[in-house]
This record gives structure tokens, sequence and C-alpha cells, in this order.
């Protein structure tokens, strides 16, 4: 890779130009802002800031990465597809099913390389979680509780919450798009998800004008029942779900990267290493989409399946209570 980009100057942004210089040192990396200004502030792992995606065309990038506020990844994404340029695109894929849409008939027009970057598919224990329920190693699955909860002004303390892309409905803020990890993972694991009921809730813990707290109940094709809660609310970070079987129970913890198996009174841990460096799997995403641009064997997450956490998302909302 000769030159490569990434679009945006936000937190993730920050991350995948350190990254894109670390498995590409000898890369020219070009960095463009959401909205195409020039910032004032010095730009991190940068050799040149350009204002347009025009601009980023005709400098020849061969590999795009994607960081924009979801509302604009399609107008970002589109013109790159078109020129060619393989391009990663962060989670989630859009902020709606119509710029889903759109995306997916300019994949299929160009037949140009594009992924999603859903990272918590790359990190070690969710690869354990998919081999064990694959095996039924808990027997025929009845139940699951998916939970992620944490505080919104701790994701970035060097700024103020609430003028950030998280609190912003017009930015693709809220409890939702920006936890959609759990929406994604979970159909990964299980399947497609049927929505039977959901609840939305915007406290006044925050003032924020978007959903703060989420639970929703779904059920899958074969019949098992999944509790979701998703929050920005928690002061302590929580990340976990547990799966119950006709066998016995798995728990699996995000945060400390732990898998536990509880079969009749046996408990093991099957998989524990919480300090395992949660940078490498957004290292190990970017080296799976360049294993997709050569053609190889990848498990890129591709815009359908990003787009069924999409129409998941549009699925709560339109048949929600609200409060």
């Amino acid at each position: 890779m000769k030159t490569v980009a990434v679009i945006g100057l936000g937190n993730i942004a920050t991350r995948h130009r350190r990254n894109l210089k670390y498995l590409f040192p000898e890369s020219r990396l070009l960095a463009m802002s959401a909205s195409g200004r020039i910032p004032d502030e010095t730009i991190s792992d940068c050799d040149q800031i350009v204002s347009s995606i025009e601009e980023l065309i005709q400098q020849g990038v061969e590999l795009a990465l994607v960081a924009s506020p979801a509302p604009f990844h399609a107008q970002h994404a589109i013109p790159l597809l078109e020129a060619g340029i393989p391009t990663l695109i962060e989670k989630p894929v859009t902020a709606d099913v119509e710029d889903a849409k759109k995306l997916i008939a300019s994949a299929v027009r160009t037949q140009t390389p594009v992924a999603v970057g859903y990272c918590l598919r790359y990190l070690p224990s969710s690869q354990v979680m998919k081999r064990l329920l694959e095996a039924q190693s808990i027997g025929t699955l009845l139940n699951a509780q998916v939970e992620i909860g944490q505080y919104l002004p701790d994701w970035r303390p060097t700024k103020d919450y609430r003028e950030t892309v998280s609190a912003k409905a017009s930015l693709g803020g809220g409890a939702l798009l920006e936890l959609s990890h759990e929406l994604d993972y979970t159909q990964w694991l299980l399947g497609d998800l049927d929505i039977q009921f959901s609840h939305l809730r915007s406290s006044s813990l925050l003032g924020l004008e978007v959903e703060d707290l989420v639970d929703t109940i779904a059920t899958t094709e074969s019949g098992v029942v999944v509790n979701i809660h998703l929050d920005l609310l928690q002061r302590q970070a929580f990340r976990r779900c547990r799966f119950v079987g006709t066998q016995g129970t798995i728990e699996w913890d995000l945060i400390k990267n732990e898998v536990k198996q509880t079969l009749l009174a046996e408990h093991s841990v099957i998989y524990s290493e919480p300090d395992w460096d949660k940078n490498q799997m957004y290292l190990n995403m970017v080296v799976d989409f360049v294993a997709k641009i050569e053609g190889k064997t990848n498990a890129c997450i591709n815009l359908n399946q990003a787009a069924k956490t999409i129409e998941l998302i549009e699925t709560i909302k339109r048949g929600a209570n609200h409060r």
C-alpha cells in the first residue's frame, strides 16, 4: 500500500491513522475531515490533508477508511467505490436503510471491495463463543441475555459529551446506533432476530436528544428468546452476555475477554486473556480487509450483513414504546 486515506478526524479515525501507519510504515497517508474543512490543529500520523473526496481520489489512494459520522458514510464511500478504491467503512454502515441500499447498489455495480468495521468479531473470545454455540456445547439454546452499559461522559473525557457524535441525532447518535456492535454480533452468533418488544428511553440524567436506554426482546428462527439491554449511563462499564441451554450455560465477558461455561455442576474457564491488546482487533480487521482486496480467504463483514443491523434498528424504533 503506497497511498492510504482516512476520512474523519474523531477518536476512531485517529486510531485508524495510527494503525495504518503501523501496518504500512512506508505509505503516504491522507486525511480528510467529514465536512472537508482544513483543520487548524495538527493531525497525527498524517502526511497530507485533503478537502474533498475528489481530491482524495486524484491522489491514487489504494485503501480508504471511512470513519466519519454514520449519516455521511454513503456520501463519502460511494464515490470511492465508483472510483474503484477499496473501502472499509466504520460501524454502523449508515444511519438509515435507504443509505445502506444505495451503498449496496454501488458495491454490486462496481464490484469494488468493501467491508464494515464491526471490530468485536475480531476479539478472540468472540471467536470462542462462535465455536461453542455452533458446536451446541450447552445443548439446545433456550435463552440469551446481551447487555452493555457505559457512562457516555467517560467515553471521550477531554470533550463535552453533549457536543459529541454520540449525543446528536443529526450525527447518528443514541444508544442504538452507537452500541450497534451488540446487535451485529448477536445476529452473527444466533441468526436473524425477530423483534417482539422494545422500550426506548431518553432519561433526564444526561440531557440528551437521543435514546440513552434501550431494552428489546427478540426471538430467533429456532425459538431462542433474546433479551438485549443497551445504555449510555452505567458508571462502571459493563459488557457481558449469558447463554442458557438445555445442558448448561455460557457467560461471556467482553471487557475481560473471557468465556466461562457451566455444565451441570462443572464450572470451567474456556478462555481468559484480559490483558490482550484490544487495538489488535482493529489491526486484524484491516489485515483481513487487505486479504479481501487480494482475493484471499477473509471474514470481513459485508454490506448486506451490516445493513441487517440498520434494518433491525429501524424495526426497533418503529415498534418501540418511548418515554
